[in-house]
């Protein structure tokens, strides 16, 4: 089959061909239909630590993954050749990720991909292959972020910086969830597919919060200016959400921090059941992901658009749908 292979800092991802995955007990072969692509293939790429994630190499990224089981494993029992499904992170409960596709072993950048069976979601009818692998960590870690990690409920304010796929997504779901929704990023289309996904209004600038204190910030860029901004501007009492990672250690306001009772949390991924609340929600259509399709063989390219922020809502390829093609980036 194809993969596109990663080999280590400083060398091209490449289209390989590798031999097809086959599923111990326990395990499954999933055909990948759709793969999303993430800022955190940027991060392995250039060799960034993701915490207490270790990155092995050879590897085949891609960690949004959807597509029809084509073999089981001994052992599975809730699932059958020919099913839907998409492959969560499990990251929630804490401690639960024990495993991370595209990261520790082989992701859906490729034909097929090996499975734990305890991480596959049915997809609901109604939601497609390409909005079921962007909601494996696009939609449903920002989902997390609003409704777990910020507990946003009506009526309150939440402003979201960085605009881009998971800053979107967070836009739909706290609008979704009754909140006045400010938008900051400086690329002026992701102000304005903010604003027509609800957003009250949008700013280039996170200064512009300060005349207008919101409840929470959620910061899905991660740089010291980014959590500054938000530490700044967030109300008194009010809940900061760091989810972004463009920077690895930030120092803090403390004294504004301690003194202004401010809380500040972390947010990563998100539980299976809040993946499949998500897949309800895009298919009763209280949810529509913004996605892009990108032919698997210019994946390379696309991330590099990915990198320069030129690229709005979420991309993604289909692995299965193209024609073998060498392409390094």
């Amino acid at each position: 089959m194809k993969a596109m292979r990663f080999s280590g800092v400083g060398q091209p991802l490449r289209l390989e061909t590798v031999p097809d995955p086959e599923p111990g007990p326990g395990w499954a072969v999933v055909d990948i239909e759709a793969a999303g692509l993430c800022h955190s293939d940027l991060h392995i790429l250039a060799g960034m630590e993701l915490g207490d994630l270790t990155v092995s190499t050879p590897l085949t990224l891609g960690h949004e993954g959807a597509g029809v089981i084509s073999a089981l494993g001994p052992d599975v029992e809730d699932f059958t050749v020919g099913d839907r499904v998409g492959v969560a992170l499990m990251v929630h409960p804490v401690g639960a990720m024990d495993f991370a596709p595209g990261v520790g072993c082989d992701g859906a950048f490729a034909e097929k991909q090996l499975v734990r069976a305890s991480a596959l979601v049915p997809i609901p009818d109604g939601v497609s292959f390409a909005q079921a692998a962007v909601a494996t960590d696009s939609v449903v870690t920002a989902y997390h972020a609003v409704r777990t990690a910020a507990a946003v409920r009506p009526g309150q304010s939440v402003a979201v910086i960085g605009l881009g796929g998971l800053g979107l997504n967070a836009v739909h779901v706290a609008v979704h969830l009754g909140a006045r929704v400010y938008g900051v990023d400086p690329n002026p289309d992701a102000r304005a597919a903010a604003q027509q996904a609800g957003a009250a209004v949008c700013w280039p600038d996170a200064c512009a919060l300060s005349a207008h204190p919101p409840d929470v910030v959620l910061d899905f860029v991660g740089t010291q200016e980014t959590a500054h901004h938000a530490l700044n501007a967030v109300r008194e009492g009010g809940r900061v959400v760091l989810v972004g990672l463009s920077e690895a250690v930030l120092p803090l306001p403390l004294a504004s921090l301690v003194t202004r009772n401010i809380h500040l949390t972390g947010s990563l991924g998100a539980s299976k059941d809040e993946l499949r609340e998500v897949y309800d929600l895009i298919a009763r259509g209280a949810l529509t992901p913004s996605v892009s399709e990108v032919p698997f063989t210019e994946l390379p390219s696309a991330l590099r658009r990915l990198a320069r922020g030129d690229v709005q809502g979420r991309l993604y390829t289909r692995p299965r749908a193209r024609k073998p093609h060498a392409m390094a980036v």
